[in-house]
């Protein structure tokens, strides 16, 4: 049987509050990080959209929150392997500032399972996606001992 090897490209929303950082669960519909682990609001970019149409988008179905603004900070690769595909990923990472408001999961049957704003002390990288990882880095979390402020 000939190997599967599928790209794409996502766009990932990181976003603070206090000592907060949003992120959401992966469903069983994940296709390439596992489920279970807290991953960064975002996604797969649809032909023709732009990134930030995608980091709109997805944090609508994810966290039901509204993008104000977005930056973006860097990009890294992954390779993933789930359900016989070898994933291979590029992610481009944003600091977002999103209008207040509680986090509520919007899509159904879609990857995420859950949202919320985790205490960045709380935070063990067992527990997290790669990207998710990645992000506590962009932001300082990890060299600061979980604190972020915007």
């Amino acid at each position: 049987m000939e190997k599967q090897i599928r790209s794409r490209i996502s766009a990932y929303a990181i976003a603070t509050a206090q000592d907060d950082l949003l992120l959401t669960e992966l469903s069983d519909a994940s296709p390439a990080f596992e489920p279970g682990l807290w991953h960064l609001p975002g996604g797969g970019i649809d032909p023709g959209e732009q990134p930030r149409e995608t980091l709109a988008r997805e944090l609508y179905e994810e966290t039901g929150l509204e993008l104000l603004d977005a930056r973006l900070v860097d990009a890294r690769t992954y390779t993933a392997h789930r359900l016989g595909v070898t994933w291979h990923l590029v992610g481009l990472f944003y600091l977002v500032d999103l209008k207040p408001g509680p986090p509520r999961l919007n899509e159904t049957d879609g990857s995420t399972s859950a949202v919320s704003w985790m205490p960045l002390a709380d935070l063990d990288e067992s527990m997290l996606s790669p990207a998710a990882i990645d992000a506590l880095g962009m932001i300082g979390a990890r060299e600061a001992q979980g604190t972020v402020t915007r």
